[in-house]
């Protein structure tokens, strides 16, 4: 296991969810690469990925999968459980899986045959930044880690639907005004936001903000400056976020060493 990157994302759990917009798919997928007998699901829909992972299994009752496969019967020979594995219910078209109820994701997760379970467990339809919506984010009870992401590429575009996903919503948690151009504080904002990166996470599971698309030295003095005010908030006693972060993570996902940087 290459530990630098699981350790700064705490992702040597036995379930990890990934919020946000920037770079979700990436880092799952980096991710499960790094991490012995890892599952990559969804509880929404998740573009094809069969590429990025050993195998993909189509399956309604993925424990019954799991649990043939480790007693050793002949579907495992066969069709065995490569790692990392993706499990998905269906196929709703040529370009996209849908995801399960989070019961079943828990369930996952509690399968012997499995060490980590990696969610993505929300949609940005490929925008820089997000707030979610009444239904988002979608996490398993049983999550001890949620990454929320947002990628320093948002900072400096305009508030609206091409860099940001509802674009509306955004503008509330942040007070901001459609259009304006986006800042670190709002970058910040949404982060340490229950409305945002917070958003239903539970008070027991670890919380880490991750800054993507950090790719040269301008987005690096972008990200620190986001991750500054961020960790000002967790320590502000009469912020959201009070107490629930003690690093930020930078990264590059097309990088190959993509760990940027911790700040703490």
């Amino acid at each position: 296991m290459d530990s630098d990157l699981v350790d700064a994302l705490a992702a040597d759990a036995s379930l990890t969810c990934v919020v946000g917009a920037g770079g979700k798919k990436s880092t799952l997928y980096e991710l499960a690469g790094r991490l012995e007998r890892a599952v990559v699901t969804a509880t929404v829909r998740i573009p094809i990925f069969d590429r990025q992972v050993a195998a993909v299994r189509v399956t309604e009752d993925p424990i019954e999968l799991l649990e043939r496969t480790a007693a050793g019967e002949p579907d495992g020979a066969a069709n065995g459980l490569e790692w990392p594995l993706g499990l998905v219910p269906e196929q709703e078209r040529d370009d996209r899986y849908l995801g399960y109820d989070t019961d079943v994701v828990d369930r996952i997760a509690a399968a012997s045959s499995v060490d980590h379970v990696l969610v993505k467990a929300d949609g940005a339809r490929t925008r820089l930044l997000k707030a979610p919506n009444e239904r988002e984010p979608q996490l398993p009870e049983t999550v001890e880690t949620v990454l929320a992401i947002a990628s320093v590429d948002a900072v400096g575009r305009p508030l609206d639907e091409g860099a940001v996903h509802r674009p509306e919503r955004v503008a509330a948690v942040t007070g901001r005004d459609l259009g304006d151009p986006i800042r670190p504080d709002d970058v910040a904002t949404i982060l340490t936001s229950p409305d945002g990166g917070l958003k239903d996470v539970p008070p027991d599971a670890t919380y880490v903000p991750v800054l993507n698309m950090v790719d040269d030295a301008d987005d690096r003095a972008i990200g620190r400056e986001v991750a500054t005010r961020i960790l000002e908030r967790s320590a502000d006693a009469d912020a959201d976020a009070h107490g629930r972060i003690s690093r930020v993570v930078l990264t590059s996902m097309i990088a190959d060493k993509p760990l940027v940087d911790v700040i703490e």
